[in-house]
């Protein structure tokens, strides 16, 4: 599922856009100063990032030009509150795909964000295939061998965030963040479950059990 990473220090617009980015499918990361936003999207936690311009510690302008310094092509649209010709100048110059002054309505934002993802597609690949497996993530379409499987929205994320590493050993903590956006619970077993199912709709033996560590995809 695709996640957006939310860099805004004032809560109450933050929860705003959070809940309406939710609502439409996405799932949400929200940080509210410079460091905690550069070290999320330099980890590849999200596939697009809203970027306040005034940030405490380090403002959005250093953010995103040492994000790009780190070679990092995450779609960055930049949020302000100054609306000068200068500062629009200032975000694009540094590297953001889009610069929204505020106040903005949430349809708008919206629409940026699926154009940005969808500038950004070929980037990330429109299809990702390890052996007999195959996800079209454009169309949402999973086959093995060629024949056409069905899985739920949830099964698909996980395939996919197995095709993409493959030989990679991904924890529990690790898929159920990116999958379903939690925080690690040692009791939950709702990965296992779903691993489970891949297994039965995909193949047993493409997921490997790492026994401690996760699972990795052969």
């Amino acid at each position: 599922m695709t996640r957006i990473l939310i860099v805004e220090d004032e809560p109450r617009i933050a929860a705003f856009v959070s809940r309406g980015l939710e609502s439409a499918g996405y799932e949400t990361l929200m940080v509210d100063d410079g460091p905690e936003a550069l070290e999320a999207a330099l980890r590849g936690d999200a596939d697009l990032v809203l970027l306040d311009v005034g940030l405490p510690t380090m403002d959005g302008f250093e953010v995103l030009r040492t994000l790009r310094a780190r070679g990092s092509t995450v779609p960055v649209i930049m949020l302000t509150a100054r609306s000068s010709t200068r500062d629009t100048v200032a975000g694009l110059d540094a590297g953001a795909n889009d610069y929204m002054p505020k106040p903005f309505t949430f349809e708008e934002l919206l629409a940026r964000v699926r154009s940005r993802l969808r500038e950004s597609l070929p980037q990330q690949g429109v299809s990702v295939s390890h052996g007999d497996v195959a996800l079209d993530i454009l169309a949402r379409r999973a086959t093995v061998e060629g024949r056409e499987v069905d899985l739920s929205a949830r099964e698909f994320a996980l395939a996919e965030q197995f095709l993409r590493n493959p030989g990679r050993v991904l924890s529990r903590e690790l898929l159920l963040s990116r999958v379903w956006g939690l925080d690690f619970d040692p009791g939950s077993n709702v990965v296992d479950v779903y691993v489970r199912y891949l297994r039965g709709k995909l193949g047993s033996d493409h997921i490997v059990t790492v026994r401690g560590a996760g699972y990795r995809w052969e």
